[in-house]
């Protein structure tokens, strides 16, 4: 028998995006036998080894189908939404229907019932509810994305929050990528483990903007706003407020330091540095 065949099912979700599309990319040049879950079969990656199956967090019945045979799971958290959280749930319990044995889940750094980030909280609802599920079970709790920084800047080269003088150790989405994949590759011995996800170092958005005009040639800077400011600035893109909410607490969850705090899970994990923002940058 091959070592193909001797690979726990995996199913992977998020195939058609940023880290479910990496992961399962890492998993196929392995060699590596898996089941995509996605909500749009045309926009699959076309990958040797992976079938295809087509559901979405908030169909429970096609996620049953679709994890039927699964036995390890990459969940990766749906898209900002106002039900988010009613679908992570309803997934799980779809999961555990279906009988998977290990989920391994994309949560965040500061999940916490109480935390400053707003959608931090659903990701720790939804952890409580992995605990429940009578799953194994493994936590990637990943910081804010280091991919996700140049896109803070606006359209006159200034980033804008109520940041202050705040760090966060951001993580760049290959290296959550890199971790997951490690994980699904020998899930035996991850199981019952959080890891923090973090970069090399944790950095103001002042460094940020200063790293962002060296590497563009635009001048970047960084601008502290009052809430007041924040919710102002934002209110011409006419957010819901839940969406406000989970924009500005990003910057404020900065602010607080609860961020800055660097791991080394990700070496520990991969056996491999975490990226700087510098590094990706280049």
């Amino acid at each position: 028998m091959s070592d193909q065949q001797h690979q726990p099912r995996i199913a992977v979700t998020g195939a058609s995006g940023h880290i479910g599309g990496l992961v399962a990319a890492e998993l196929a040049g392995a060699g590596i036998p898996q089941r995509l879950i996605v909500r749009d079969a045309a926009r699959a990656p076309q990958l040797d080894g992976a079938e295809v199956a087509v559901a979405s967090y908030g169909d429970r019945e096609a996620s049953v189908r679709a994890l039927a045979g699964a036995e390890i799971l990459l969940m990766v958290s749906a898209a900002e939404a106002p039900d988010r959280l009613q679908q992570h749930l309803d997934f799980v319990e779809a999961a555990a229907e279906a009988g998977v044995k290990h989920i391994v889940y994309t949560s965040f750094v500061g999940a916490a019932e109480d935390a400053l980030f707003t959608l931090a909280r659903d990701h720790w609802a939804t952890e409580e509810k992995i605990r429940a599920s009578g799953s194994a079970f493994t936590i990637l709790r990943d910081s804010f994305y280091l991919d996700f920084v140049s896109e803070l800047v606006g359209e006159d080269g200034v980033i804008r929050g109520p940041a202050g003088d705040g760090a966060m150790a951001a993580v760049a989405r290959a290296d959550v990528a890199a971790v997951a994949a490690a994980v699904l590759r020998d899930p035996a011995g991850h199981v019952g483990a959080s890891y923090d996800l973090t970069g090399p170092e944790a950095f103001t958005l002042t460094a940020a903007a200063d790293l962002l005009t060296k590497a563009t040639g635009r001048v970047v800077t960084y601008r502290d706003e009052t809430l007041e400011e924040a919710y102002a600035s934002r209110e011409k893109w006419n957010p819901e407020k839940w969406q406000a909410d989970a924009w500005v607490s990003t910057y404020t969850s900065i602010a607080s330091g609860e961020l800055a705090q660097v791991s080394g899970d990700v070496e520990r994990v991969t056996g491999r540095a975490p990226l700087s923002l510098e590094q990706l940058l280049a």
